[in-house]
């Protein structure tokens, strides 16, 4: 699962076949969750993104349904 850089993002990883991203939160309760439909250009923009917790916020967090794993 890779580590990414991130304040708000601890791990993520996306599964292609699936197009499931899977993604863990910093904070004391390290949340996990798996959110549907995210094509493989978000993950790369994600993945290439400066800020990858404002580009998550911006463009995944509300726009792909989820659930908590």
């Amino acid at each position: 699962m890779p580590v990414v850089d991130s304040d708000a993002l601890s791990f993520v990883r996306y599964d292609a076949r699936s197009r499931t991203l899977f993604a863990t939160f910093r904070g004391r309760q390290r949340r996990s969750y798996i959110y549907e439909d995210v094509t493989p250009q978000e993950y790369k923009d994600l993945m290439a993104a400066e800020s990858k917790g404002a580009w998550f916020n911006a463009h995944i967090r509300d726009s792909h349904p989820f659930r908590e794993v």
